[in-house]
């Protein structure tokens, strides 16, 4: 259990985002044979891109106990990120429900892959 709750330092992202956006980049052409709608992988695509856009710009701010005002900022605005692409996934389904699948299925897999392997790095480092 201590495992779990010792802090560790930040780990770099870098691998972890550019992994989820092999996903995005690798799902094209399986869309392209598979016949699936293109208009979702599209969406699919720009929503990780956008996601990836603020989660790289809240970053830049400073994080820690000295900087309360910055880490909360990061921490709603990370959850705005989520509740921004859920809200997309969802209008775009109620409009149509293949179109939403696609864009649900192209950024799950990707967020899916970037959030494994940043656990990963994280539970992997020394602890601090």
């Amino acid at each position: 259990m201590d495992g779990f709750v010792t802090p560790r330092p930040f780990p770099r992202l870098l691998g972890p985002v550019l992994a989820g956006s092999l996903v995005v980049a690798l799902a094209l052409p399986v869309f392209l044979i598979a016949g699936w709608p293109l208009p979702g992988w599209l969406l699919g695509a720009i929503l990780w891109a956008g996601a990836q856009a603020l989660g790289a710009l809240l970053l830049r701010l400073p994080l820690g106990a000295d900087h309360a005002a910055s880490s909360g900022v990061i921490g709603i605005g990370m959850l705005f990120r989520a509740v921004a692409v859920g809200a997309v996934v969802i209008a775009a389904a109620a409009s149509d429900a293949t179109l939403g699948l696609a864009a649900a299925a192209v950024y799950g897999l990707a967020y899916t892959l970037e959030l494994a392997l940043a656990f990963a790095a994280y539970f992997g480092a020394e602890p601090a």
